[in-house]
């Protein structure tokens, strides 16, 4: 395959007409139909791994974006198109194109993936959640779970691996129709057995894993059974590149390489060496795209949010967080910052409102449905200390509504974020891009976007009750200036490493391993944390 072209312009690769097969469990749209006329609907995908992968795919010139059929309707389409890809249009409306049907917005070719539910249910509902994202958030109470039995393996034996080998048949069935040797682009702790299936197969593909959540050290991974995780280890050794968000997680993965696998591995060069083969560990934050997202930020729905949000709040003052209800999220821990801060500072009575925009999550799986339970009586407990009958501190809606949170982006006075482990969290980077009242961004330090942002945020640190009330109070009394600087600092970085630049590093250091000898490929040692050469 021919090396892409090199210029010193991160928007010049971009026209590069390079094959990419892409692969995710969630996909860019959800279908659907309408209960009134029964006309097929279709949904954009939530969560930031969807939005950047969205403004991912839009940016190449032929690439083709396998995912899983989530629902009926995405079945439907799934045994329509019979394993071939069909034309996905975005925007302005997400809709399939039929053929010959030109408009304007951005597309690209998408192939729905069927996976039967008795696989689907183990796969997804017993080891991906909770258990890898347990294991990689490192949420269990080790003295309680897990507790692996026979119900775990067979998931493991029935469910993940068979899944992953169907995703693997369909990304194969894609290679064989490129023309020339196509780039494969996995994602995410769902498929970490698929690049080792891929090489198997298509030994001339340059395969990239990128995982999107964070990757703890060998001691989290050994509450697996060795046999598990070492399948798991090795599938993602399959790869050329394996990525991540954080040099911390690179380095965590090596280390797994080194002692579970007894792998050599040079953590200066950021390379792994299994059956003869080298493979690279890398570290690209993921960023998001900023005219998609300014676009809906501008949208008479979005307007007219944000003329609701004035009304209501006057001259008040708004604190925000937008996020799914996971634990790991930590939501229950910052609404109890906020009561502690309220009955330590009653100066902000009546003055401030907490704005949650949640969206609930896998509530099929007990752990997340205890805790939306938790988040609500939480939510209750601040209003029922403080709240008054012309003010409730917290106010708690539980929705999906883009057009919304983007106006709550451009209000608020404080953004929240305060997970206990978060590979990145894109909804940082979109709060102060698009923000207009120079908020101040209170940030947990067990975030990836915390390696970016953190020096221009007043920083939280997740398990610390106290100390989150009292950055809340630092933020909420920071002096306008100061907020300006800060603000404009941090959306001058989301601006310049946005999603196309999170691409074009990838697809450059893809392109280098393309070389005849690999010679062009740039040592890790001479790479910042974004993966730029230094």
């Amino acid at each position: 395959m021919p090396p892409l072209r090199s210029t010193d312009s991160p928007r010049a690769a971009m026209s590069t007409q390079i094959p990419v097969v892409l692969l995710s469990h969630r996909g860019p749209v959800s279908f659907d139909r309408d209960a009134t006329s029964g006309e097929r609907t279709a949904t954009r995908g939530a969560g930031g791994l969807v939005t950047a992968l969205s403004g991912l795919a839009a940016h190449l010139d032929e690439a083709v974006w396998v995912f899983v059929a989530a629902g009926e309707e995405d079945v439907a389409v799934a045994r329509e198109t019979e394993g071939a890809p069909a034309r996905l249009l975005l925007d302005p409306e997400p809709r399939l194109l039929e053929d010959g049907d030109d408009q304007e917005g951005r597309q690209f070719p998408v192939r729905l993936l069927e996976i039967p539910h008795e696989v689907h249910e183990p796969f997804y509902g017993v080891i991906s959640n909770p258990l890898l994202w347990f294991v990689q958030h490192r949420l269990y109470d080790l003295t309680r779970s897990p507790s692996l039995g026979r119900e775990e393996r067979t998931a493991f034996e029935e469910g993940y691996v068979v899944a992953n080998e169907l995703a693997a048949d369909a990304v194969i069935e894609q290679v064989a129709k490129s023309a020339t040797p196509p780039v494969v682009l996995l994602h995410d702790y769902h498929f970490y057995l698929v690049g080792d299936l891929v090489r198997q197969s298509c030994p001339d593909a340059l395969i990239s894993h990128f995982v999107h959540i964070p990757w703890p050290e060998p001691d989290s991974w050994r509450v697996l059974p060795p046999d598990m995780r070492n399948r798991l280890l090795n599938g993602l050794l399959g790869c050329d590149i394996v990525a991540f968000h954080t040099r911390a997680d690179a380095r965590a993965f090596q280390l797994c390489c080194q002692e579970l696998l007894g792998l050599p591995t040079d953590l200066r060069s950021m390379t792994v060496s299994v059956a003869g083969r080298t493979v690279r560990v890398r570290v690209y934050p993921i960023s998001i795209d900023i005219p998609a997202l300014e676009a809906i930020a501008h949208t008479d729905a979005s307007d007219e949010h944000l003329v609701d949000l004035d009304h209501t709040l006057g001259t008040g003052r708004l604190i925000l967080r937008v996020d799914r209800t996971d634990p790991s999220k930590n939501i229950v821990r910052g609404f109890q910052a906020y009561d502690l801060l309220l009955a330590e500072h009653p100066e902000h009575h009546g003055n401030v409102v907490f704005l949650a925009l949640l969206q609930p999550s896998r509530q099929d799986v007990k752990e997340y449905a205890d805790y939306l339970a938790a988040i609500g009586a939480a939510a209750s407990s601040v209003n029922a200390h403080h709240g008054t009958g012309d003010w409730q501190p917290v106010d708690l809606r539980y929705a999906s509504d883009m057009a919304l949170a983007t106006a709550a982006y451009r209000r608020c006075d404080v953004l929240v974020v305060n997970a206990v482990a978060d590979g990145m969290n894109l909804v940082a980077k979109e709060a102060v891009v698009l923000n207009e009242r120079d908020m101040v961004l209170a940030l947990s330090e067990a975030t990836g976007a915390h390696d970016e942002l953190g020096q221009f945020a007043v920083t939280l640190h997740p398990f610390d009750v106290a100390q989150q009330a009292e950055a809340l109070h630092e933020a909420l009394t920071m002096p306008p200036q100061l907020r300006r600087e800060r603000r404009e600092h941090a959306a001058l970085i989301v601006h310049r490493n946005d999603v196309k630049r999170w691409l074009t590093v990838q697809l450059r250091d893809l392109a280098a391993l393309a070389g005849p000898d690999g010679s062009s490929w740039t040592d890790g040692a001479d790479r910042d944390h974004t993966g730029r050469p230094a």
